[in-house]
């Protein structure tokens, strides 16, 4: 029973610290690529809000 709880204790944590620096860089970069798609259609003369 304990060694159960230890495994999926170290299993969540080992989850929790991967996808920290994983997906905080993830959202990061999308952030950058969906800013910077914004400004190319801006400086195009498109309007950035409509698809």
């Amino acid at each position: 029973m304990f060694s159960t709880i230890l495994a999926v204790a170290l299993a969540l944590w080992l989850l929790g610290v991967v996808t920290s620096y994983t997906m905080g860089g993830l959202i990061h970069v999308l952030l950058v690529v969906a800013i910077v798609i914004v400004l190319m259609r801006v400086i195009q003369g498109r309007n950035p809000l409509v698809g």
